[in-house]
């Protein structure tokens, strides 16, 4: 077992009774379905169709699989170059089903569901008619449309924020539902200090809403709040879990007057932090402190957030990938260090971490099989699987671009990783995730990136026997 820097070493490891512990993974992928959904021009703005990580453009509505697409718009000029598309995939497979027929965007726009089969695409127009525009400011909706629908906007939902935010088109957000509740919940950031926030109720009111204030970076040379970026976000009777990635200008001196050697910038950002907060009942407005649950601030290293699960007795399983150090900076800074490249997992319970494993590492001069991008699966038993990207090479040298599901098993242990014999492995996707009203299921769906795939955007089905 893999301890990150960011856990505090006196805790204790707890595990709930091994009850099948060396039982070997029983789920067989089976791959139903494998096909392209829409092809893009790279809008150049700093975004792209699976920029919005954290949340997911893929849901799954009882038997209606639609996904939200992101279309570069020829006479704009970025960021706002960008227009939403919506897709339904029926028995003839996928159909453009909607578009923006007026507004432009940088972001691709998350979608949730609720199981009644109302569908929500969150939204970000620009306000600046302007196509020449360089930065705009921003007013965040929500539209709603049937699952089973045309596509046609049945009514155009506006939050409710604390005060008169000045969004702009870098909004960061993070969309997600509580499906079997009826209720959904709308991050999006407002600059370097906070995440705007409001929820809304089953009874269809925008109840609560509020500032989510970032984690106070007092360690560094000059304090100041530590953007959280890119989080999972789960919203589950009511409570609100946030896990996301520190995302600020380069904080140490040194580094970046280094970097800006290096690049010409002044500029270059650090995602080497993850950090967790959860409110028990979000309309209290209310939030815990910040935990840190992993860093690699001494080696400027590299953290990004997989996903998150809440289980039914309330622990919150939590899945990120994590590189060890810069190599650029090694040599000068670090020369003794060695590289890794790891897929991790942790449980928290009342915002204490109970267990932690890392599912696959490759250590330099070792193993080179490299993790990537990694999701959870629910089933409707409660089991959960680890869907992810494997590249690099094998022991004999043999490279390897693939993906793996594994189980994790009710002990905190990991069963064997089986290969997904996919024709073309996904290197970055989406879910229907449960965390966007998708209910647990033993298909998987992905919505992303395939190896091999210039600006094509594709859909996989897996049939999990």
């Amino acid at each position: 077992m893999r301890w990150s820097a960011g856990v505090n070493l006196c805790l204790v490891l707890v595990l709930a009774p091994v009850t099948h512990a060396a039982r070997a993974s029983s789920f067989r992928p089976v791959v139903e379905v494998e096909e392209d959904v829409y092809t893009y021009e790279p809008a150049n703005n700093g975004a792209g169709p699976m920029w919005c990580q954290g949340s997911t453009c893929l849901v799954r509505l009882d038997d209606v699989v639609c996904a939200s697409g992101l279309e570069t718009v020829p006479e704009a000029k970025p960021p706002n170059n960008c227009r939403w598309m919506l897709f339904q995939r029926s028995a003839q497979g996928w159909q453009k089903v909607g578009f923006d027929p007026a507004g432009r965007t940088r972001e691709p726009c998350p979608l949730v569901g609720f199981p009644d089969g109302r569908l929500f695409l969150s939204v970000n127009p620009a306000l600046q008619s302007d196509v020449g525009a360089t930065s705009a400011s921003a007013r965040p909706e929500i539209l709603q449309f049937a699952a089973r629908g045309s596509g046609h906007v049945e009514r155009t939902l506006l939050p409710a924020w604390l005060g008169s935010p000045k969004f702009t088109e870098h909004s960061y957000r993070s969309f997600a539902a509580d499906g079997p509740n009826g209720e959904m919940i709308l991050f999006q950031n407002v600059g370097y200090t906070h995440a705007e926030w409001a929820f809304f109720d089953r009874d269809g009111q925008w109840s609560a809403q509020g500032r989510l204030a970032w984690p106070w970076g007092a360690d560094y040379v000059k304090p100041e709040p530590i953007r959280t970026c890119y989080p999972n976000v789960a919203l589950r009777n009511r409570a609100v879990h946030f896990c996301g990635v520190s995302d600020i200008v380069e904080p140490n001196p040194e580094w970046r007057a280094f970097k800006k050697q290096l690049t010409g910038r002044d500029w270059d950002y650090d995602f080497r932090r993850l950090f967790y907060t959860w409110s028990p009942d979000i309309t209290t407005g209310k939030f815990e402190p910040w935990v840190e649950i992993a860093s690699r601030e001494k080696t400027c290293g590299w953290i990004h957030p997989g996903d998150l699960w809440v289980a039914p007795n309330g622990d919150v399983h939590i899945l990120w990938t994590e590189r060890a150090l810069d190599e650029r900076l090694r040599e000068k800074f670090f020369p003794d260090e060695k590289q890794s490249h790891a897929l991790n997992y942790a449980v928290l319970r009342q915002g204490k971490i109970i267990s932690q494993r890392t599912l696959l590492v490759a250590d330099e001069g070792q193993s080179n099989a490299r993790p990537g991008r990694g999701r959870f699966q629910i089933t409707p038993d409660n089991r959960l699987l680890v869907f992810f990207y494997v590249s690099g090479s094998d022991t004999s040298g043999k490279p390897i671009s693939e993906n793996r599901l594994l189980e994790i098993r009710s002990d905190g242990s990991a069963g064997n990783a089986v290969r997904v014999p996919l024709k073309r492995p996904f290197t970055d996707f989406f879910t229907a995730t449960i965390r966007a009203g998708s209910p647990p299921s033993n298909t998987l769906e992905l919505l992303g990136t395939q190896q091999g795939s210039r600006a094509t955007i594709s859909f996989a089905r897996l049939r999990l026997e």
